[in-house]
């Protein structure tokens, strides 16, 4: 349920109004250019008179005293929440669409496509990130050797075979028995767990299981807590991004750009980002403004995204990242759009 304000028409036709216009030109939107676009002839001072209440209610910003206003994150979310989640794809991106999945037959090269698509009929990123097979993570075997006082290496190999090893700093020295002890705990508890599930798992364990086991279960939790286990998921493959020179276009945004750029070098990131906003549950396209709660570095940033299933089957997950100031109805369109086609043609 949204806890938005409830504004009379007014208001909603002049933040409607500020919206949209801020996101067409990218410069603060003042009295007199509003005045020219509402139905009702409202005059300039009546609606600076309604910027004014705006601007109270965390709506609109003034960037300078003499400037107009520009939507706060807020007045986004406002803005979304009266969009239509059933808008009509354009004919020129509905072409590039079609045109662009002729002939995929695998999920893996129709997500490799959308990040491209989604690029090409939107002013973001595209993203799109391929899940896991089930049991890819899975734990074969895991090792500890003590390299020097309080310092040890661990090594995790994987039921796919993939090797990861790191270096851990412990907050105390670990003799080498007690390190083979807590490997043993683990291979004989969890051979065949994925390492996401092996994480969370033990975790529950170790509050539970501590008192009984209380020197194994000291060593397993120092080990744990130094990172053992981090870094055992290998870094996402399946992710594709597309589209990074639509961000460059504006001179404006160039500096939060930074924050973005850098989080589209590091895939593993990018695939959390879409893991934390975008489910298997949700029926239609979701839109964040403001990645905070997930990265500090994205409050400037909006977040358009679905899964793209076969069937109940979540094969992976499809987005548009950019900056607030997105063609939001077009973009979550072409989302919804891409996501239904992905199950449409796949299932075929």
């Amino acid at each position: 349920m949204s806890s938005q304000p409830h504004f009379g028409h007014r208001e909603r036709e002049v933040l409607t109004a500020i919206v949209r216009t801020y996101i067409q030109s990218g410069e603060p939107v003042g009295s007199r250019t509003i005045s020219r676009m509402t139905r009702d002839g409202l005059s300039a001072a009546t609606i600076r008179n309604v910027m004014a209440d705006l601007v109270e209610v965390g709506m609109l910003d003034q960037p300078h005293a003499s400037a107009g206003r520009v939507p706060t994150a807020k007045a986004y979310r406002y803005f979304v929440d009266q969009l239509s989640n059933r808008g009509e794809l354009a004919p020129e991106s509905q072409e590039i669409i079609t045109d662009s999945f002729a002939g995929v037959t695998d999920p893996q090269e129709f997500l490799e496509r959308t990040s491209r698509v989604l690029s090409l009929i939107s002013t973001g990123v595209g993203v799109a990130v391929a899940q896991a097979p089930s049991g890819k993570h899975a734990l074969e075997h895991i090792y500890f050797s003590r390299l020097a006082a309080q310092k040890a290496l661990a090594v995790v190999v994987t039921k796919s075979g993939i090797v990861r090893d790191r270096v851990l700093r412990l907050g105390r020295d670990i003799p080498q028995s007690e390190l083979d002890a807590a490997a043993r705990y683990i291979n004989e508890c969890f051979q065949g767990w994925t390492i996401e599930a092996l994480r969370v798992e033990l975790v529950r364990r170790l509050e539970q299981e501590r008192s009984e086991y209380d020197s194994l279960m000291q060593s397993v939790e120092d080990l744990y807590r130094s990172g053992a286990l981090q870094g055992a998921t290998p870094a996402a493959s399946g992710v594709y991004i597309e589209g990074v020179s639509n961000l460059l276009a504006s001179e404006q945004d160039r500096e939060r750009l930074r924050d973005l750029m850098r989080i589209l070098e590091e895939k593993q990131r990018v695939a959390e980002l879409l893991s934390a906003y975008v489910d298997a549950q949700q029926e239609a396209v979701r839109v964040v403004v403001g990645l905070e709660d997930t990265m500090p570095e994205m409050r400037n940033f909006v977040l358009i995204g679905a899964p793209a299933r076969m069937g109940s089957e979540m094969m992976g997950s499809l987005a548009v990242i950019g900056p607030t100031r997105i063609d939001y109805q077009n973009t979550m369109t072409a989302v919804r759009y891409i996501a239904g086609l992905f199950d449409k043609i796949l299932n075929d």
